[in-house]
């Protein structure tokens, strides 16, 4: 793969490729269209335009699909209905309420999209099913522009199946009300929770959300780890450190929290003032700022003798496999890709509005960007990426199965992580 050729595009993004797209200073009013599909997805198309130009080749129309929070899909429309006004190409775009399942049956019809937006653990999983293609000799914008992480995540095997454009995890987010600091390890953070744990009177020390992703940070404290293909075992989760780990979360974090594990009943307390501190995403900043909570976000505290490390992610447009054609609806959806990766006002915006850390080489760590993004750049540096490995997708669920009981009392943490490993390894047969 060579990509030396692209070096130039780093400083001026993809410009030249949409006709100066990028550096549009305002944007005109469009008639916006929005009608519901079979699969209840809000799609968001432009006006079509058949100009054809020797030197760029005709128009194309390319689906986008992706799965927004309500407070994300603003923005993002008004990025589709930006990109459709200043270039020739027309995106469609569809909020897919399960995209998984939606990906899984419409792309092996012929009937998906060119591309769609996910975090990248799915990246080896659906490279060897045919889900998606290579477009690493059609690159117009190096992977050089991009943070090494998150071109390594955009990968598998040397094939490049899509474009990075913000990191996630979870970190710590702080009511400013109720907390005076952010607190440098759990036991700190501990002597808070027990000063304004109340529930009683619906106020709560921490809200957060017992599952595999957002518990990752304390499971992998003290060495253990879910799957890791580079070691042997590949699967840690009935590991004695991952147990450590699991049973850390319990004992310092459930006694504080709503008894229901799930992630709304965890999130709701904390965007209601409720609640002293939460766990969550970059992507739950636009409903606190949305409900008037005055807070703060600092990188996850220690616990004694380990070190958060939660899992992160690399949010990124995937090249669907509907890309393997070098027509013009590929042209356009590819064009879109790496305009919306490489555009430095959408992302920064995105960044003060939604709290999206952005994965621009130009841009990440920048002190342009907001305190609480940074905050979550550190935390991700202290991470861990979700493996791409085909295998991981198989550990998700029971995985989720074994916290939930042991949340809620129905299993201790040793048996319920050696019963969630048997089920992985039938599941792998």
């Amino acid at each position: 793969m060579t990509m030396n050729r692209r070096k130039a595009l780093k400083s001026i993004g993809v410009t030249g490729i949409i006709g100066g797209l990028a550096g549009c200073a305002s944007v005109q009013q469009q008639n916006e269209t929005t009608t519901s599909g079979d699969d209840g997805a809000d799609d968001t198309t432009a006006a079509d335009d058949s100009e054809t130009t020797t030197a760029s080749g005709p128009a194309g129309t390319a689906k986008a699909w992706y799965r927004l929070q309500d407070t994300e899909l603003q923005a993002r429309k008004a990025a589709l209905k930006q990109f459709n006004e200043n270039s020739k190409h027309t995106i469609e775009g569809s909020d897919v309420s399960d995209l998984k399942k939606k990906t899984t049956s419409a792309i092996p019809a012929g009937q998906g999209p060119h591309l769609f937006d996910w975090a990248h653990d799915w990246v080896g999983d659906y490279y060897q099913r045919g889900f998606v293609t290579d477009r690493s000799d059609q690159l117009n914008v190096d992977l050089g522009t991009y943070t090494d992480a998150a071109a390594e995540a955009v990968q598998f095997e040397g094939n490049v199946v899509g474009l990075p454009y913000a990191a996630e995890t979870v970190s710590l987010v702080y009511n400013e009300e109720m907390v005076d600091e952010a607190p440098e390890t759990v036991a700190d953070m501990k002597s808070v929770m027990d000063e304004h744990h109340d529930p009683k009177n619906n106020t709560y020390g921490l809200a957060y959300p017992f599952d595999p992703y957002f518990v990752s940070a304390w499971a992998q404290s003290f060495g253990g780890y879910y799957f890791d293909p580079e070691k042997d075992p590949m699967l840690g989760l009935s590991k004695s450190e991952t147990v450590k780990g699991i049973q850390f979360a319990l004992d310092n974090f459930k006694p504080y929290m709503p008894k229901d594990p799930s992630y709304e009943a965890q999130a709701a307390p904390f965007s209601e003032g409720n609640a002293a501190f939460a766990i969550n995403g970059p992507w739950y900043l636009a409903t606190l700022k949305e409900k008037g909570v005055d807070f703060g976000v600092a990188k996850l505290p220690s616990p004694k003798g380990g070190e958060a490390r939660p899992l992160t992610g690399i949010q990124m447009w995937y090249f669907a496999k509907a890309m393997g054609e070098d027509d013009a609806d590929t042209a356009a959806a590819q064009s879109f890709a790496e305009w919306y990766t490489t555009n430095e006002d959408l992302l920064e915006k995105a960044a003060k509005n939604q709290g999206s850390i952005p994965v621009l080489e130009s841009l990440a760590g920048s002190d342009a960007l907001p305190s609480d993004v940074r905050a979550f750049s550190e935390t991700v540096q202290q991470g861990a990426p979700m493996p791409t490995h085909p295998k991981m997708g198989k550990v998700w669920q029971p995985l989720t199965d074994a916290l939930t009981k042991v949340f809620n009392g129905d299993a201790g943490v040793e048996a319920a992580m050696k019963q969630a490993e048997k089920t992985v390894r039938e599941n792998w047969e």
